[in-house]
């Protein structure tokens, strides 16, 4: 009940340099909570998230910064503590459980008031493209006619967008109505804690599984359980998508309480979808996505297939991940187009690998190269040998990438350059789609971090971005 919060003493453990903590801190003091913010980060860290708490929340909020301190965690009459914080490896959270003060977690604050239907995205890779493309198919699905738009707009179903992929709902519940669909991201973090509301999604995806976190849980096997959490209170109505071209997630139905579905790319009766976003992945992804529509119409809720299907076939892509970002005409005879991808989130070669893969073999330009973090690039080179139509190094990782890709003699010698920078690479990139007719793509997935050239993976991005939408 909203005077459960009244007077309250409420910790929050992990404002966050990117405002993890702003939403519930705000919820919290406008229930009526006394809330003390701490983080072990100090203010001069965490200003952007200082900067929105300034005067809001409607209550009285406390901070304590640059360290956490067990004195405020006893005084607490109740816990919220940020899914990354590791409360098995944190001294103090472990002697305030020991001490029997309650926690919880922000989405167990949202799960347990939000009347609307759930569902729930989980897996270790794609999982933020698949739960894009599920909200953005049923936003566009669940469109009223025009003509009704604005007489009954209130009586259609809305779909929200939340959790891991990076936005609270908790300032959402006035607006989330029972008959509304909530699309949440969930990770194996989030997907520990939820056994304390014995809650899982009315309709669960599972997109795949590798190891990953291991940091934090130490076994595959803890890993898989966390996963798993979002099966574990399904009631018989509810169902469960699995990915049935993944070896382990495919033998999962059988850990369903409820009904069940699955998608695949490998099925010949399966058309591929004509996606902006490349890539057999990507078309996976597409695939959950479709399962989700499925499994919704099959509960009875009308929706627009077509205008669906037009939302998922037209996504450009997330950010910095094989997003189409420009496409420029080549005044060719016959005409042809140049299409540009920013994928400076691929800061491994294990990511540009999948990048590399997503592009038909020597028909993509790829900008490679940046700071050096050690990291074996042999397998990606040998790839990038055998795939790339062309090879342009950047950064300080560069140019060994392209003096091995030209070891290999495998594309002529004009097509593996190392040109230092991005705004070096794309006049080059485009003269050589123009000489050359394969050559349809400009890639940029470096398998690089971006520090020697710039702040991170974002600034990367934008500044080829921009560079690409200039031409």
């Amino acid at each position: 009940m909203p005077e459960f919060f009244a007077s309250k003493k409420v910790l929050v453990m992990g404002l966050g340099r990117f405002g993890g903590g702003v939403a519930v801190t705000k919820w919290l003091a406008q229930q009526g909570a006394i809330v003390t913010v701490t983080d072990a980060e100090p203010a001069d860290k965490l200003t952007d998230s200082l900067r929105q708490l300034d005067g809001k929340g409607g209550g009285n909020i406390t901070f304590k910064l640059g360290g956490h301190h067990l004195d405020d965690f006893l005084n607490a009459d109740l816990l919220v503590i940020n899914p990354a914080v590791d409360k098995q490896k944190s001294p103090i959270v472990r002697q305030a459980l020991a001490r029997g003060i309650p926690f919880t977690t922000e989405m167990n604050l949202f799960l347990e008031r939000c009347l609307a239907l759930t569902i729930g995205i989980t897996g270790s890779v794609g999982k933020s493209t698949t739960t894009t493309l599920i909200h953005e198919s049923l936003k566009a699905a669940l469109t009223p006619p025009n003509s009704l738009f604005t007489i009954h707009h209130s009586l259609f179903p809305h779909a929200h967008l939340g959790g891991n992929i990076g936005k609270s709902l908790l300032p959402d519940l006035p607006n989330i109505r029972p008959h509304d669909l909530v699309v949440l991201e969930l990770s194996s973090f989030m997907l520990e804690d939820t056994p304390a509301i014995c809650w899982s999604p009315n309709i669960a995806v599972i997109t795949n599984l590798f190891a990953n976190h291991l940091d934090r849980h130490d076994t595959f096997a803890n890993y898989s359980a966390a996963k798993q959490n979002i099966l574990r209170f399904q009631k018989p109505a509810d169902v469960a998508i699995f990915n049935a071209d993944h070896d382990l997630i495919s033998r999962w139905p059988s850990l369903a309480r409820g009904q069940t579905l699955t998608f695949s790319t490998r099925n010949p009766a399966t058309p591929k979808l004509p996606l902006l976003i490349p890539g057999d992945h990507n078309q996976s992804n597409a695939q959950a996505a479709l399962a989700v529509l499925q499994a919704l119409q099959s509960r009875g809720l009308q929706l627009d297939l077509q205008a669906a299907l037009h939302a998922i076939t037209h996504f450009p892509g997330l950010s910095h991940r094989l997003q189409l970002i420009h496409t420029l005409p080549l005044q060719t005879s016959p005409p042809r187009a140049l299409h540009f991808y920013n994928d400076s989130k691929a800061t491994s070669p294990d990511a540009s690998i999948t990048a590399l893969n997503a592009f038909d073999p020597r028909t993509a330009i790829f900008l490679v190269g940046g700071y050096d973090k050690h990291i074996d690039l042999s397998h990606f080179e040998k790839l990038l040998a055998q795939r790339a139509g062309a090879v342009l190094g950047l950064g300080a990782t560069g140019q060994a990438i392209v003096n091995n890709v030209k070891q290999a003699n495998t594309l002529p010698e004009n097509r593996v350059t190392y040109v230092g920078t991005l705004e070096a690479a794309l006049p080059l990139a485009r003269d050589l789609a123009l000489t050359t007719p394969t050559l349809t793509a400009v890639v940029l997935s470096p398998a690089s971090a971006s520090w020697d050239q710039f702040p991170n993976y974002e600034k990367r991005g934008e500044t080829f971005t921009k560079a690409a939408q200039s031409f």
